[in-house]
């Protein structure tokens, strides 16, 4: 597998254009706006898009889904269906928080703990990851050893429970049972900021490092 990261809204958020290497089929993870750039993006690479991937609704990751899928004639897929209610309010999202776009939408396919997302000869295992927001969901490749985990976990950080239905406690208990058992190998594209791996982070991170 090959990506490539493009920070997109004023949340710098980290929209990935990913591709299998065999058949050249890309997605999308996380649209969240300013979709000109991530066109260009996938032109430059030179990819196939065939669908767009979303691990939550809101509106730096979910905000250019809806007008990404109309431009290109694909599917989306996530999130859960617990974050109805943020994609159906993405553009009052957008007014309060100054980001332009936020069409709400319905995905093509909501996701599910166990469901797998395919991308050429790529199969993405999904995992449910609730706590940032009630229907988070992280996908993980297993052969290359790569999660896209939007905002459950940062380098050094994790993600906010202050919005409307996050839960701290539900956002620890998803990341030591969720993520932590992919291994500590694993690299991880976190929503926003640099990547790192698990490894790495279940040793240093204060929030959820052992013995924490």
């Amino acid at each position: 597998m090959k990506a490539v990261i493009i920070p997109v809204t004023p949340f710098q958020q980290n929209c990935s254009v990913l591709w299998c290497e065999e058949t050249n089929k890309a997605a999308v993870v996380d649209p969240g706006g300013e979709i000109e750039r991530i066109e260009a993006a996938i032109a430059e690479q030179g990819v196939e898009v065939e669908k767009i991937m979303l691990t939550h609704g809101h509106i730096d990751h979910a905000g250019g889904a809806a007008d990404l899928s109309e431009k290109l004639g694909v599917p989306i897929e996530g999130p859960h269906l617990e974050d109805t209610f943020l994609i159906e309010k993405l553009h009052e999202q957008g007014a309060q928080f100054g980001v332009e776009g936020g069409k709400p939408f319905t995905p093509t396919r909501w996701l599910e703990q166990g469901d797998e997302v395919a991308v050429g000869n790529l199969n993405f295992e999904v995992r449910f990851c609730p706590g940032h927001t009630p229907g988070h969901i992280i996908f993980f490749e297993p052969v290359s050893r790569i999660a896209f985990v939007g905002d459950v976990l940062f380098q050094g950080s994790i993600g906010r429970t202050d919005f409307p239905r996050g839960d701290h406690d539900t956002l620890l208990k998803s990341i030591r049972e969720q993520l932590w058992p992919l291994g500590d190998d694993v690299t991880f594209v976190p929503g926003h900021g640099s990547a790192s791996t698990l490894g790495h982070e279940r040793q240093t991170n204060p929030f959820v490092r052992e013995g924490a």
